[in-house]
């Protein structure tokens, strides 16, 4: 999700779209990535709270999504599948039944998991109405999100500004009523549940056509003409070598993130690097409210709200 909001920044800076084919991998690609980051951060806060036995079926879960995405992007986390113009491969044979199915397998862990907790007095104990965030509170700190939304405010980028064809997909954006840490676990299962299904969309409305966009100043030409044609060879030897060089201005674009908005400010003076880029991370600002939502508590409740935050310690090095 990070890459797709980096290159979505530089294609604006461009004034380029990429084609709907990509748009809608994208989509399926960044949705599959909400479901992980959401299954690793209520798994691991279930654990938090003593519950281990939710963290495996959580994770099983997760896995299987994984074993998609590898075939997809030949690696787990630290893949580039995302380029400037589209994405760097199609989707494989088999693909759409994988991530049916992965999807599941899913929806059968979320039950689970909702078995062993949705009526456990310790966990209801130790999570409702424990390190509550009001809606003014929230908007006030900076709040974005599931965290946000937890608190009340039905605030998705997705829907008030969408990109790559969000507002053709039904899904609901699930809200909470207190702001508590029970609040933004329960939002975060319920959003993996939208996510899911638009997933299941945009599978059925994926277009035929190309994944990558036809400007040459940008992407790199098929292999076949790189091997065959001078011209090829020399597109790709300037792209490789010299990189990207986008018109002069600046451009700010967000898009909703897992943890919520995630913008890129980026100024261009011409040349191959930006001479300045913001990141907007969704974290920083909900970690700066942490010290005030852990006043009076236990030091075990502070442990739950920080894994109901899901802190990024690399959006804090700043």
């Amino acid at each position: 999700m990070n890459n797709v909001g980096y290159c979505k920044t530089v294609e604006d800076l461009y004034r380029i779209a990429i084609p709907e084919r990509a748009q809608y991998i994208r989509v399926i690609i960044c949705e599959l990535s909400r479901i992980m980051d959401h299954l690793v951060c209520v798994g691991t806060n279930l654990v938090d709270l003593g519950a281990l036995t939710n963290f495996w079926y959580f994770f099983n879960a997760r896995e299987k999504i994984y074993q998609a995405i590898e075939k997809l992007t030949g690696a787990r986390l630290t893949y580039s599948y995302t380029r400037i113009g589209g994405v760097s491969t199609d989707l494989p044979e088999g693909f759409a039944e994988a991530v049916m199915q992965e999807l599941n397998d899913t929806e059968q862990a979320i039950k689970d998991v909702l078995g062993l907790v949705a009526r456990n007095k310790i966990f209801l104990d130790r999570t409702q109405n424990v390190a509550r965030v009001s809606k003014n509170d929230a908007i006030n700190y900076g709040f974005t999100g599931p965290c946000l939304r937890a608190s009340g405010l039905d605030l998705d980028l997705r829907k008030i500004a969408p990109y790559y064809h969000y507002d053709e997909f039904d899904f609901d954006i699930p809200v909470g009523e207190v702001g508590d840490t029970y609040d933004r676990i329960m939002v975060r299962i319920a959003e993996m549940r939208e996510s899911m299904r638009i997933v299941a969309q945009a599978l059925r409305k994926l277009p035929k056509g190309p994944i990558q966009n036809a400007d040459h100043r940008i992407t790199l030409p098929e292999k076949d003409q790189v091997y065959t044609t001078i011209e090829g060879l020399m597109n790709h030897f300037k792209l490789v070598y010299e990189g990207l060089h986008p018109p002069k201005g600046e451009v700010y674009t967000a898009t909703e993130a897992a943890n919520g908005e995630l913008g890129f400010y980026l100024v261009s003076d011409g040349g191959p690097r930006p001479y300045r880029l913001k990141v907007r991370p969704p974290c920083f600002p909900l970690f700066a409210a942490y010290p005030k939502l852990i006043e009076g508590s236990m030091i075990a409740d502070a442990v739950a709200c920080l894994g109901s935050l899901n802190i990024i310690a690399g959006e804090l090095d700043r």
